[in-house]
């Protein structure tokens, strides 16, 4: 654990995170429960959940196995958490995904339309659902995982690209309703993570997906999960509208021209 893991308490704080089941929504987990927060942890995957509330203390985390995507699934988990869960004050909004690096002309559209109803529309609705109590109680802290994706398009970057935008500017626009009140809303834009996200991106093929990571030193889960904690933890007055990251050896790389014999 970094230097601020060491001296920050979050004993009275309830933070939900989406897609906990692996990668940085994990990581973000760990890091959470060493802190002294209690937990709601979603994910499509039971099994993987309940094996993370044994290990961080099944006092301390409820778990929500369900399909984001599926907008009654969504309601009906957010709307049974028990007493002492319900008052989240920071929600995560970790969940994501995306498919494929074909040109748009060959992408998969259900594949585009999977990755707007889990980038944006799930991103929404939980949203919704959580910042009312946030607004009444004039406390809270919404955290969205965006990507340099959203700032620098690239080659197969599409639509994926466009969902990631999207969440930037839904950031910025949650801070303008949020006007005054004590509610703090941050933008987390990682570039090169070495977690499962590839093996989704190339559909289980592991060796391409390894490949992606091959020859860099990626930034790990638990350094955006860090970076998620220190926004949540700097002093209330303040404000972290975003961070962008990317792996010390990964840049934009730029514009490209075509060259075209005269």
């Amino acid at each position: 654990m970094g230097l601020l893991s060491q001296v920050l308490s979050m004993e009275n704080q309830t933070v939900l995170i989406t897609g906990a089941t692996a990668g940085i929504g994990e990581a973000c987990a760990r890091r959470f429960a060493h802190l002294g927060a209690r937990l709601v942890l979603t994910g499509r995957r039971a099994e993987r959940l309940n094996a993370l509330r044994a290990e961080l203390g099944e006092e301390r985390a409820h778990c929500l196995a369900f399909d984001m995507t599926d907008k009654a699934q969504l309601t009906r988990a957010v709307e049974s958490l028990p007493p002492g869960f319900q008052e989240v004050t920071v929600l995560v909004n970790n969940a994501g995904a995306a498919y494929g690096m074909e040109p748009a002309w060959e992408a998969d559209m259900e594949e585009w339309e999977t990755m707007v109803e889990l980038n944006i529309t799930s991103l929404l609705r939980i949203t919704r659902k959580i910042l009312p109590g946030m607004v009444e109680r004039n406390r809270g802290h919404i955290v969205n995982i965006g990507s340099v994706a959203g700032t620098y398009p690239y080659p197969g970057g599409n639509v994926y690209g466009a969902t990631k935008a999207f969440v930037e500017q839904f950031s910025h626009n949650l801070r303008c309703d949020l006007h005054g009140k004590d509610i703090r809303v941050t933008n987390i834009e990682p570039g090169l993570v070495e977690t499962e996200f590839s093996v989704v991106r190339f559909r289980g093929d592991k060796d391409k997906a390894d490949s992606v990571y091959q020859g860099v030193d990626a930034m790990t889960a638990d350094d955006i999960a860090e970076a998620v904690v220190w926004s949540v933890s700097v002093p209330q007055r303040m404000n972290i509208n975003r961070i962008e990251m990317m792996a010390t050896h990964q840049t934009a790389a730029g514009f490209r021209i075509e060259r075209r014999a005269q």
